[in-house]
């Protein structure tokens, strides 16, 4: 665990501006979820242990136990929209679950979340409003403040859903990237994720799908989907209070038996023991 200051919040949201000059903001931990937007200027975010170059424009998602120092190069204003996975929870989301695991997924190595370029003027229009209302209260400015942070979550997780293997071709064609989203869009459906369901959706032979994939994405197919369901798993295991077995009917699995023995092919351990042992380590870290 790292040794930096924890960062506390007050209320389940907060919204600030913050302009900085050449003072970083450093060695900090987050007990809460924080996006920061680039309003203006550049420089650096290091964040456990990974140094990202920000500039104007960029969203970054940092989550829970991230820890992070800001070095500023250019003078930066940042709007920073603080909640914490309470927020997350309780605000009625039509998959809440989804959009809370995504939060917990954002890569950090990829620095701005943002991969939808039509969302960069969305975004920015929706930081415009919010600082608007930090500047300038108004009647009614908190239920707005709730909406357009919302509007920001949505986007942060959607854009998050699109993040690609590590290992796809910078060329990869339009075709792979498609067969990528349709996995994501259908894990919940095994009978969807059968490599001859993919291939006939995508107009590929069956018998050529599986080097295709491999050969854009430098793992097979099925690894991908494997592991990009273990992952939803883990968060289910570690951010909800559902039982193994909702779990287990949610993910397509015929019981809970079927889906432990899948997780500890992974994992090497445990549903029960996973969720036990990370439990365990966030009263330690909340402590």
């Amino acid at each position: 665990m790292c040794e930096f200051k924890k960062e506390n919040i007050r209320q389940s949201l907060e919204v600030l501006y913050r302009k900085v000059d050449d003072c970083p903001l450093k060695d900090l931990r987050l007990t809460f979820f924080q996006m920061a937007y680039i309003i203006s200027g550049n420089g650096f975010l290091s964040i456990n242990g990974h140094r990202i170059a920000y500039k104007t424009g960029n969203l970054m998602l940092l989550t829970p136990n991230d820890c992070y120092n800001f070095d500023i190069e250019e003078t930066t204003e940042f709007l920073l929209i603080k909640f914490t996975s309470d927020y997350v929870k309780k605000y009625r989301w039509k998959n809440i679950c989804e959009i809370e695991c995504l939060l917990y997924y954002s890569t950090h190595l990829t620095g701005c979340i943002l991969r939808n370029e039509s969302d960069y003027p969305l975004v920015r229009s929706i930081t415009q409003s919010l600082l608007q209302g930090v500047r300038h209260s108004d009647l009614y400015e908190e239920d707005l403040q709730m909406h357009l942070v919302n509007a920001l979550i949505v986007i942060a997780a959607r854009n998050i859903a699109r993040i690609k293997p590590a290992q796809l071709k910078v060329n990869a064609d339009q075709r792979i990237q498609d067969i990528i989203t349709y996995i994501q869009n259908n894990i919940f459906s095994p009978q969807k994720l059968k490599a001859a369901v993919i291939a006939e959706a995508f107009d590929i032979s069956d018998t050529y799908l599986g080097s295709y994939f491999k050969n854009q994405c430098g793992e097979t197919l099925q690894h991908f989907i494997a592991t990009y369901k273990i992952r939803l798993i883990e968060h289910r295991l570690k951010f909800s209070d559902r039982r193994i077995n909702e779990i287990a009917y949610e993910f397509g699995f015929s019981d809970e038996s079927h889906l432990n023995k899948f997780f500890k092919k992974y994992k090497n351990l445990s549903l029960t023991r996973y969720r036990k042992s990370n439990a365990a380590e966030r009263i330690v870290q909340a402590g």
